[in-house]
């Protein structure tokens, strides 16, 4: 794992949106597309708008980029808590996008579970058998939780499944999300997590024993391909 600390915020966020041009770049040279997956948050909704911008939507085939995302409250595309519609509004709807290349985590009409399963198959129909992302950005929560993957939650067992659902009784809701055997099989992962409220966490994370229930960011591999972009405050 290749970490990084900055200085300020907008010298992250640059540097967040620079990486996403970049492999943008050689993915495409390499197979023709470039395969993300997209979290939600104040960090994603910063990046999103600069890659928005003259500067760096000019630099990227967008319409050869395919857009899934991390995980998802499940509530409607129109809900201010979708990650999607934070994301269609601050990117999706300003660069020259294909439609046909986006895959929110949501569906009216349909069991979050039973969603899941079809979310997989729409991840396996772009990516093959393999299911390799070029790209997912994650964050961490100031509880070590990265995706929808929270402390003590049955799901950070999963070993099988790619995408998985299921009611998160602490905020009364469904969540959908990636496990962590598909965000491990990804090229290339940016963690971005910064300020003091999230310095034990990371500090455990990245320092203290493998206690993945407590901590679920530990689940992700410190490898190769895998950068973690963070501040001062946050100690790493």
């Amino acid at each position: 794992m290749n970490i990084t600390v900055f200085d300020d915020l907008n010298t992250l966020y640059k540097k967040a949106a620079d990486t996403f041009v970049e492999l943008s770049g050689k993915s495409i040279l390499k197979h023709g597309k470039f395969v993300v997956a997209l979290s939600g948050g104040s960090s994603p909704k910063a990046i999103f708008s600069l890659l928005a911008t003259q500067e760096y939507a000019e630099k990227v085939e967008w319409n050869k980029v395919y857009f899934f995302w991390v995980d998802e409250r499940w509530v409607s595309l129109d809900d201010e808590k979708s990650n999607a519609k934070m994301t269609f509004e601050t990117l999706l709807d300003k660069v020259p996008v294909n439609k046909d290349h986006i895959f929110p985590m949501y569906k009216d009409g349909i069991d979050p579970e039973d969603y899941a399963e079809g979310y997989e198959a729409q991840i396996r129909n772009v990516l093959g058998a393999d299911g390799v992302f070029d790209f997912i950005l994650l964050g961490m929560g100031d509880d070590g939780h990265t995706a929808s993957l929270f402390p003590g939650e049955k799901i950070l067992h999963e070993k099988e499944k790619w995408v998985d659902a299921y009611y998160l009784k602490p905020q009364e809701m469904f969540r959908i999300t990636l496990t962590a055997p598909i965000i491990n099989k990804a090229e290339n992962i940016l963690i971005i997590t910064f300020g003091t409220s999230k310095k034990h966490a990371l500090n455990e994370v990245l320092n203290g024993e493998y206690n993945p229930e407590m901590y679920p960011l530990q689940l992700i591999e410190k490898r190769n391909g895998v950068q973690l972009f963070t501040d001062k405050e946050a100690g790493a």
